[in-house]
């Protein structure tokens, strides 16, 4: 889907359709091939290249899963409830095998001795310090009580890790378990950012007249931070055509992806849709939705490669919205990750809109529970896609397609946005 950039008159494009825009975008996405090795504790939101299975069993032995006594269950009768107390085993030590008719001190995590089959937790015995025995409490046991059996969690020649999971901290402790030390994942996607713009100031210096702070810019480099990319920042750059395109032509040698924010629209003083033209194409351009209607997407040629370009809008929620919605799975779609869509499920309104909207509106919003544990949304008063306050008061999106009333109580789709890696 080529736009024409002979076409003058643009402004007036048909908007692409939502599902169109994630379509193209996925069927545009290259995988990176490349994998290399790192220590466990700096895979943490990498992508796994590669199977991982057990070579041994967890646990390794039959032990016991909580502090007590272990012994022969058939041995405990009605008739037969006072054992010797004959060893000590704590965890990381191996028993001798039991003696008949005796009882084994354990504690959680200890091997289970031979001659034994169950465990008796402590709370249910009496020890006797003069004559070493324990008193059982109970009439009769179970084999099997209260032993995790060798091979209970992972059995050796298990599939433990599946390549293409990102890599959560339960994961990486699952590896350890198995004792991996190391993990083939995928290269970290190199991304090279740029913003253009005269009005634009970094914290910490003092604005001219006429000027803003930078925000986009530390959220963009933020967000592709959640996601394990190797961010390439090249900062704030002359708002002028040569230079725009001197930047772009550089980011692109550098980077397997480069994403600025605003710029892209029809106006005198937008140099990176005029810089795309010249050095690449604008595959996608305005899709229908709001906030982030100028979203853009693109090629940069250079003489090595052809590096796909984001053009993001330049309002501060909308580079907020149109990250999570597009490049969120983009990017982990070229990082080889199997899983790329975002968990949504259904949660009653809190709020009431009148239909009115012709594009598909990703709203700000807070799930809250209420004291009788019911769950809704509140709506940010403000969804102006200038006021990023609303992205940062909210904890996920409510998505309401195009001219849809929506009326207290309602069940419409929210995403957190703990879904797109973001607190």
């Amino acid at each position: 889907m080529a736009f024409d950039s002979t076409n003058h008159c643009d402004v007036g494009q048909s908007l692409i359709s939502l599902e169109q825009a994630l379509v193209e975008l996925k069927s545009r996405a290259k995988i990176i091939e490349k994998s290399e090795k790192v220590q466990l504790n700096s895979a943490l939101g990498r992508v796994l290249a590669e199977d991982i299975v057990s070579n041994i069993n967890v646990p390794p032995a039959d032990n016991s899963a909580m502090d007590g006594y272990a012994l022969l269950a058939t041995d405990l009768t009605e008739d037969q409830n006072e054992f010797l107390v004959s060893q000590r085993i704590c965890a990381g030590e191996v028993g001798e095998k039991l003696k008949p008719n005796t009882v084994a001190r354990i504690f959680t995590g200890a091997p289970i001795p031979v001659g034994a089959d169950a465990v008796l937790m402590q709370e249910n015995c009496e020890y006797q310090q003069t004559s070493n025995t324990v008193v059982i409490k109970q009439s009769s046991l179970v084999s099997g009580a209260n032993v995790r059996k060798a091979g209970e969690d992972i059995k050796e020649g298990a599939m433990v890790l599946h390549a293409g999971q990102k890599l959560r901290a339960q994961d990486i402790g699952l590896a350890a378990s198995v004792g991996i030390a190391e993990l083939s994942v995928k290269r970290r996607l190199k991304v090279a950012v740029f913003f253009t713009g005269d009005e634009l100031c970094d914290p910490g210096k003092s604005p001219k007249a006429g000027q803003i702070y930078n925000s986009n810019r530390y959220t963009l480099t933020g967000l592709l931070n959640s996601l394990g990319c190797e961010v390439i920042d090249l900062g704030n750059v002359e708002d002028t055509l040569d230079t725009t395109i001197k930047t772009m032509q550089s980011a692109a040698e550098q980077a397997d992806l480069v994403m600025t924010s605003g710029g892209v629209s029809v106006g005198e003083e937008d140099h990176i849709r005029k810089a795309l033209e010249q050095l690449g194409e604008l595959n996608m351009w305005r899709v229908n939705i709001k906030p982030g209607k100028p979203f853009a997407f693109g090629q940069i040629n250079t003489t090595a490669k052809q590096t796909p370009f984001i053009g993001l809008p330049g309002n501060p929620v909308s580079v907020f919205a149109t990250f999570c919605i597009f490049c969120h799975p983009y990017i982990l779609q070229t990082q080889g990750a199997s899983n790329t869509q975002a968990k949504s499920y259904k949660v009653a309104s809190g709020f009431e809109l009148d239909g009115s909207e012709s594009r598909n509106e990703y709203l700000r919003v807070r799930h809250q529970i209420n004291q009788h544990g019911d769950a809704s949304l509140s709506l940010y008063p403000n969804q102006s896609s200038g006021v990023l306050t609303s992205a940062s008061w909210g904890n996920g999106f409510a998505f309401i397609p195009a001219n849809t009333v929506v009326q207290l109580g309602d069940l419409i789709t929210f995403t957190p946005f703990s879904e797109f890696s973001i607190a």
